[in-house]
């Protein structure tokens, strides 16, 4: 058997060779099998390398394009298309996050890219590039087809939604930075837009009457009432079995959530595992709910957990069930992400109330608990909020109108002699 040519080895049944540059030992992987032919052609390719670097004439992202060691010299990746970045960045990313996340991600870069160009290399934009896109984004873009008559206008976007496309873009090219595709984010400097708050928005008691008198059916009620007196999410909601429920008690565990039709999850976050202590009107709708379907079928579903690839079987008979209520009886045997908040529109319009979010049944419950005297950090644990912080942040103004019930609970305790101080222990 031949011998290896100085620079050359055998590295898993391939070659590679080694050398020297700028101080420093190098290993490129050729890719090709160990045979004495290739060992001769490795030998004269690491001489013509060692011969350019001591000219001064060796060019590293010429010789080696795809080499890994580009990024640790400086060097970029030439010529890659951002259609090509975006594909590997997607799927690296699919490890990380949900699948109703990566579907999103995957939407916002279609557009970003489409407005970009897909087919130009990553290198090629800077900071007006990005710039551009954040306009068109908000202001609305044009996708021109090959034809006139494909020619199609998109309309613009929120300041929140725009914001979100930019997070989302930036990762993209935060990942082509690090990895060799450009040499620097042509995202530096660019700050989010400025959006104002939007304050909830809650029905008021009357409204909420005229709401369920408007409700086309029994289970429709007990849902919009559970979702009303709970804060639930939607898909939590949508989830919802009777094997989550204590009819003892009465206390939900929520433990399962439905963000993208027929794929079940935990809830948005880990404080979303949580028990949430029932209402009477909450009760009455489980109550009224139990003859329509608690003793229905149960079925055996697979929750994907939050660790890649791992899930668990939960047995669920589900508390709303869509078929029932279904005008043509062809509904599903559980709601999909979404899927109950048409009748939301519908029931106000049969009422004749302004129009809400459906989201905004959530921030009712939060407002009307508020506006009761509960305690916020009660609210943020019954809603799955991480601490009392977000109930201050977004419903505090309805904090305020409890400022007379709370001075005379004051009056009436101080009023009285005054409380008993903790004693320090006597020494011996």
């Amino acid at each position: 058997m031949s011998k290896y040519p100085t620079g050359v080895e055998n590295h898993g049944g391939t070659l590679r060779i080694w050398f020297i540059y700028q101080g420093a030992r190098v290993r490129e992987n050729l890719g090709v099998p160990d045979t004495p032919k290739n060992r001769k052609i490795a030998g004269e390719l690491r001489t013509s390398v060692t011969y350019e670097i001591k000219t001064g004439t060796f060019n590293y992202a010429s010789r080696f394009p795809s080499s890994p060691n580009l990024r640790r010299f400086g060097f970029i990746k030439p010529g890659v298309k951002l259609s090509e970045v975006a594909k590997n960045w997607l799927e690296l990313k699919r490890m990380e996050i949900t699948k109703n996340a990566h579907s999103r991600y995957v939407s916002y870069i279609k557009i970003c890219t489409e407005i970009m160009g897909p087919d130009k290399p990553v290198s090629s934009f800077n900071n007006e590039d990005i710039l551009k896109v954040r306009k068109e984004l908000l202001t609305g873009y044009q996708i021109c087809g090959i034809h006139q008559k494909n020619r199609s206008i998109k309309k613009g976007r929120t300041v929140r939604t725009v914001n979100v496309y930019m997070n989302c873009l930036g990762g993209l090219l935060r990942f082509a930075e690090l990895n060799g595709y450009i040499e620097k984010s042509p995202m530096s400097g660019i700050d989010p837009l400025r959006k104002s708050r939007s304050d909830p928005d809650p029905l008021s008691k009357e409204e909420y009457q005229r709401f369920l008198d408007a409700c086309p059916s029994e289970q429709i009620r007990n849902l919009w009432v559970l979702a009303i007196n709970t804060g639930m999410r939607h898909g939590e909601i949508s989830a919802l079995a009777w094997e989550d429920i204590d009819t003892r008690d009465w206390t939900i565990t929520i433990s399962r959530n439905i963000a993208i039709k027929g794929y079940f999850t935990p809830p948005k976050t880990e404080c979303g595992n949580r028990v949430i202590n029932l209402t009477d009107a909450a009760i009455q709708a489980l109550k009224s709910q139990m003859a329509y379907t608690r003793m229905g079928k149960q079925h055996e579903i697979s929750v994907n957990l939050r660790e890649f690839g791992r899930e668990r079987i939960d047995q669920c008979t589900f508390v709303f069930v869509p078929r029932l209520t279904a005008r043509n009886g062809m509904g599903g045997d559980w709601y999909a992400p979404g899927s109950f908040g048409a009748t939301w529109n519908d029931i106000l319009k049969r009422a004749g109330i302004r129009h809400r979010r459906a989201y905004e049944s959530r921030h009712t419950y939060a407002c009307w608990a508020l506006s009761a005297g509960a305690n916020p950090n009660f609210i943020a644990s019954q809603m799955g909020h991480t601490s009392a912080q977000m109930v201050y942040n977004v419903y505090g103004k309805w904090m305020t109108d409890n400022n007379v019930d709370q001075m005379s609970i004051l009056n009436a305790n101080f009023s009285s002699d005054a409380p008993l101080m903790p004693q320090v222990a006597s020494q011996q």
